[in-house]
């Protein structure tokens, strides 16, 4: 039987408390606020889309249907949901080898996972993850973006992809020469006025000129100007219409798709790794907008209404959604305090897909490589390379190893080695400040007359598996009468501990030696009832300190504690 607490869903969305006390101010600032992020999410979500070897609706679809769903259902008041640059990878491997079915099917699976991630209280755990691991991957992430965005940027002839990083090489060297330098010199120009427009402008203009204008994002800037040029001018280059003809001008209808247990049954690791992934971005980016806005987000109920989202945008033809930081930031930034700013920018990028589809056909695919160009850089932790020699070599080696094998082989490797050498560093040193003392004469003098009879260790840090040695190194020292084990600074003892302290308790028992114990308490206390070690020794072998012990076993006055 599950306990009741298990089985009871603890489900409670930011959105009731953030309106328990709404006024109008702050739906004006809420819609403001949403309309802005609704801007600024119009072209990211068509280019993830396109990277991801899907039609640019699917990224619209996606921020419109998944955005509005998690920040309904969210556990963060101003967190804002959608298509990411971290799933790019993950779903281009996936359509490539299992195909768009398979990947809805995938994308299903995974927020079922991230519901019961959720429903099981596992959002704290996300936590856990070294940041190491994080960085190694979000910085190999960036690298695959940037190199899958080479096609469109040099406007290269590629019929089809490869998602594995020496077949894109090999593809990009092989098409090298269908070079156009039309669509390289637009997409320069393109990526030109997304630094100005984000470093430049706010230099240049007057405090009020850059009050007005700096909401607008750069990547709306470029995609006007870019869009505007090929039109005018009649520019040779790819645009969405030319290879997807444009976007449809309304949401698609609901559809279930075909599961085949023939491909579905190999789609749970490429699910998991869609949930874990979701679930470490969008609570990183939960807290990133805690320190921001004071306020302290639901990781388990922001982790369940990503399962609902990720469950419900495939059902139109959407990709994985997760929390977004760019866009969270300027939700912030722009004034917003309630889940409703999400809910508006969704609702907008709604009613532009309804009004605005026609213009997209003209929309250059080389502008778009050089926004996800722009995004591939922001995205990655550049610096920590250079700050590298300022931590120890075990977190060089996982940052470096985690960034070369997200390039070279996958992220499921990545992040699985990644945590295992992390794993193995912890073990190595918790190990390394584990340590026991020998209690000597210039503490308690009382013992250098029976030092060969009587002896005393005092054990400090936590007892585990990766330090039982020092329990067996007692053991090969063990005098003729009693030995003393001073406990006090053991601040955990797992079942690889409490085993070597009854091989202890065994081997003293066989040889006929004493064994007494003092400062046992908390949970080393309640390991040591629980493996039998309480029992196995009389009732007087228990001390509170070593004072106390030392006097019990070494006859005379009682010496002063250390």
């Amino acid at each position: 039987m599950f306990p009741s607490s298990l089985l009871r869903i603890d489900f409670r969305p930011a959105l009731g408390p953030a309106l328990a006390s709404y006024s109008r101010e702050r739906f004006v600032r809420d819609v403001a606020a949403g309309v802005t992020v609704g801007v600024v999410a119009l072209p990211l979500a068509m280019a993830f889309a396109i990277a991801s070897g899907l039609k640019p609706e699917a990224g619209l679809f996606t921020a419109i249907i998944g955005g509005f769903l998690i920040s309904l259902l969210g556990g963060s008041r101003v967190q804002i949901g959608g298509p990411a640059g971290a799933f790019i990878v993950i779903v281009y491997g996936i359509v490539e080898r299992y195909g768009l079915a398979n990947l809805l099917i995938a994308t299903m699976l995974s927020g079922v996972l991230l519901f019961l991630m959720g429903w099981l209280k596992l959002g704290t755990l996300i936590r856990f993850i070294p940041i190491a691991v994080v960085i190694g991957f979000t910085n190999g992430i960036a690298v695959l973006i940037a190199l899958s965005q080479l096609k469109d940027l040099l406007g290269l002839k590629i019929t089809a992809m490869p998602a594995d990083f020496f077949g894109m090489l090999g593809t990009l060297a092989g098409a090298i020469h269908t070079f156009d330098p039309i669509a390289f010199g637009l997409a320069m120009a393109s990526l030109a006025v997304i630094i100005a427009w984000q470093f430049l402008m706010p230099r240049l203009g007057g405090a009020q000129f850059t009050g007005k204008l700096t909401p607008i994002p750069g990547s709306i800037v470029a995609l006007v100007l870019a869009t505007g040029a090929v039109a005018l001018l009649q520019l040779p280059v790819d645009t969405i219409g030319s290879r997807f003809g444009g976007i449809p001008s309304g949401l698609p209808g609901f559809s279930w798709p075909a599961v085949s247990w023939d491909s579905a049954r190999f789609l749970f690791v490429p699910a998991l790794t869609l949930a874990l992934l979701g679930a470490i971005e969008s609570l990183l980016c939960a807290r990133v907008a805690d320190g921001m806005i004071d306020d302290r987000h639901n990781p388990n109920q922001e982790l369940m209404a990503q399962g609902i989202a990720n469950f419900a945008t495939p059902l139109f033809g959407g990709m994985p959604a997760t929390g977004t930081i760019a866009r969270t930031v300027t939700n912030i930034k722009s004034g917003a305090s309630s889940p409703v700013a999400g809910m508006v920018h969704a609702v907008a990028l709604l009613i532009v897909v309804l009004v605005a589809a026609p213009l997209a056909s003209h929309v250059p695919l080389a502008t778009l490589a050089a926004i996800l160009l722009f995004v591939a850089w922001n995205m990655g932790e550049w610096r920590e390379f250079l700050h590298l020699r300022q931590y120890r070599m075990p977190y060089r080696i996982t940052l470096v190893a985690v960034f070369v094998l997200t390039v070279v082989f996958d992220l499921t490797v990545a992040v699985e080695v990644g945590l295992v050498a992390a794993c193995l560093t912890f073990i190595y040193r918790i190990s390394s400040l584990t340590r026991s003392e020998p209690v000597t004469a210039a503490s308690y003098p009382e013992l250098a007359a029976v030092a060969n009879r009587i002896r005393a260790w005092r054990l400090y840090g936590a007892l585990f598996f990766g330090a039982v040695k020092l329990v067996e190194a007692i053991e090969d020292q063990l005098p003729e009468a009693v030995v003393i084990l001073d406990l006090k600074n053991l601040i955990y003892i797992d079942s690889s501990g409490a085993d070597a302290l009854m091989a202890l308790e065994r081997t003293c028992r066989k040889r006929g030696i004493r064994l007494v114990i003092c400062g046992l308490d908390h949970q080393p206390a309640d390991m040591a009832g629980r493996c039998g070690l309480v029992a196995a020794l009389p009732p007087d072998a228990f001390h509170p300190d070593l004072a106390r012990a030392v006097a019990a076993e070494v006859p005379g006055p009682t010496p002063s504690a250390a």
